[in-house]
């Protein structure tokens, strides 16, 4: 079982910033795509970012430029440095790990963003 905790989400004016992160913790092992996802109101669940475990990155169209997903392989942790926030960026992010291996996942509890506009 893993366990994810997110962490950094809040209320921002738009236009202004935000850093989530998620530190995985439990049965851990190597070769695990780290990775955010988000769901509005009303809205599905969408990909934000994710983050291979070489480091390789992918972003949704709609963040591209402005957000940058980072991890820390000593800390089992993976940031989402959100700038240049817009309204529409508001939501609920939840943090995901997916293992390479047997492509099981694990899901963070979610952290809310609201950005006002």
């Amino acid at each position: 079982q893993v366990q994810l905790v997110e962490s950094g989400g809040g209320l921002v004016q738009a236009g202004g910033s935000l850093r989530l992160s998620c530190a995985a913790s439990g049965n851990i092992f190597s070769g695990y795509v780290m990775g955010w996802y988000r769901q509005a109101p009303g809205k599905q669940r969408e990909l934000v970012a994710i983050i291979t475990p070489g480091g390789e990155t992918s972003y949704a169209d709609s963040v591209k430029g402005r957000f940058t997903i980072s991890r820390d392989y000593a800390k089992s942790t993976v940031y989402l440095q959100m700038l240049s926030l817009k309204s529409e960026d508001t939501a609920v992010y939840y943090c995901n790990v997916r293992f390479v291996v047997d492509n099981s996942e694990n899901w963070g509890q979610g952290t809310q963003v609201i950005v006002s506009s």
